[in-house]
C-alpha cells in the first residue's frame, strides 16, 4: 500500500534552470538533485536531451544521468524533442521520458519552427518507440488553457490531442499552463473532460504563478482527482519561449498546501527551505515560494529546539 496520496514530480533541474542566466555545471546540477532527494523527492526531471545550442543550461545531461543519486528510489525522467534526443536519452538509461506538444500552430512555430501537425507526429512516434522499448512515455500538453500568441486555447482541441498521444502509447497526460494564464473555473473545465475520458490516474498537471492562481488551479484540479503535480523548488523556472511566462509553482508551497490538508506526499515542507536556499546560492539570486518566508521561520525555530 501505497504511504503518498499525491506525487509531487520536481522539475527545478530541468524546467526550472533552462531560462537562468546563469549556467550550472554538471557537478552543480548533481548537488542540487542530491538536495532535493535529501529532502524526500521522488520524482525529479532532471534534465533534458536538447541541442546545447538551443538550451546551453541543459549541455552535458548524458553526464547527469550518469551521476544521478539513488536511481533505485527516484523516478527520473527527461524531456526529448525528437529522435536523436530519444537515442541520447536511452543511451544514458533514461526510463521515463517526457515530450512536449504545444496545442496550438503559433505556439510551435515560435518555439521549435515546426507546425502542430508536424510536431504531433513527431511527439507521436516518440511515444510509440517508448511503449515498444518499455520506457514510460509522457506527453505534455503545452499552453492548454492559453497560448501568449493566439490567446485562448479551445478545449476541444486539447482534447484531440490528448486523444493522439494516448492512442500513441502515452502513459500519462501532463496538462501545463505553460504561461500561468489558467483560472480555476477552466482547470476544473479541462481536467473534467480529461478524466471522464482516460481516469484522473493518467493525469498529471503543471502550473505556472505568473497571475498568482497556481494554488488555486492545483486544489481544482485535486477536486477534479488529479494526484500527481509538477513544481519546482522556490518557484524556479518559466519558459524562454514564452513571453511573459513566470516561474512554475513552487515545490513549497504545493507541499505544504497539500500536506496541510491531510494528504500526503512524502516531503517535509520545512526541509525544502535548505534546498531553497542551496538553489539560491547556486544561482546567484533570491528563490522562494509564497510560503518561504514562513517555512523558513518554522524551521528556525525547529532548528533551536533541536540544539
Amino acid at each position: 500500500m501505497s504511504t503518498v496520496d499525491v506525487v509531487i514530480n520536481e522539475v527545478g533541474p530541468r524546467d526550472g534552470l533552462q531560462n537562468q542566466a546563469r549556467v550550472l555545471d554538471v557537478a552543480e546540477r548533481i548537488t542540487m538533485i542530491q538536495a532535493l532527494v535529501d529532502a524526500g523527492l521522488r520524482s525529479v526531471e532532471a534534465g533534458s536531451f536538447v541541442s546545447p545550442k538551443a538550451v546551453p543550461q541543459m549541455a552535458n545531461t548524458v553526464a547527469v544521468f550518469a551521476q544521478l543519486p539513488r536511481p533505485d528510489l527516484v523516478r527520473y525522467s527527461a524531456l526529448i524533442p525528437n529522435a536523436r534526443g530519444y537515442e541520447l536519452a536511452s543511451v544514458a538509461g533514461a526510463r521515463t521520458l517526457s515530450v512536449v506538444l504545444s496545442a496550438t500552430e503559433t505556439m510551435n512555430r515560435r518555439n521549435i519552427n515546426l507546425s502542430l501537425e508536424q510536431t504531433t507526429v513527431i511527439c507521436a512516434e516518440l511515444m510509440r518507440r517508448a511503449r515498444e522499448d518499455d520506457i514510460q512515455g509522457w506527453a505534455y500538453l503545452a499552453v492548454a488553457y492559453e497560448c501568449p500568441f493566439e490567446g485562448e486555447t479551445p478545449v476541444a482541441r486539447v482534447e484531440r490531442l490528448a486523444a493522439k498521444m494516448i492512442e500513441a502509447g502515452a502513459d500519462k497526460l501532463i496538462v501545463a499552463d505553460t504561461i500561468g494564464a489558467a483560472n480555476p473555473a477552466q482547470v476544473h473545465l479541462l481536467i473534467s473532460r480529461l478524466v471522464a475520458s482516460y481516469g484522473a490516474e493518467r493525469i498529471a498537471c503543471h502550473f505556472h504563478d505568473t497571475r498568482g492562481m497556481a494554488l488555486a488551479n492545483v486544489l481544482a484540479a485535486l477536486d477534479e482527482g488529479i494526484r500527481a503535480f509538477d513544481s519546482s523548488i522556490g518557484g524556479l523556472g518559466g519558459c524562454p519561449f514564452s513571453p511573459g511566462a513566470s516561474g512554475n509553482v513552487a515545490t513549497e508551497d504545493v507541499v505544504l498546501m497539500i500536506e496541510s490538508m491531510g494528504l500526503r506526499t512524502g516531503i517535509d515542507p520545512l526541509a525544502l527551505v535548505a534546498v531553497v536556499d542551496h538553489c539560491s546560492e547556486l544561482l546567484g539570486s533570491p528563490l522562494g515560494g509564497h510560503a518561504y518566508n514562513w517555512l523558513k521561520r518554522q524551521a528556525t525555530q525547529k532548528a533551536g529546539r533541536l540544539a
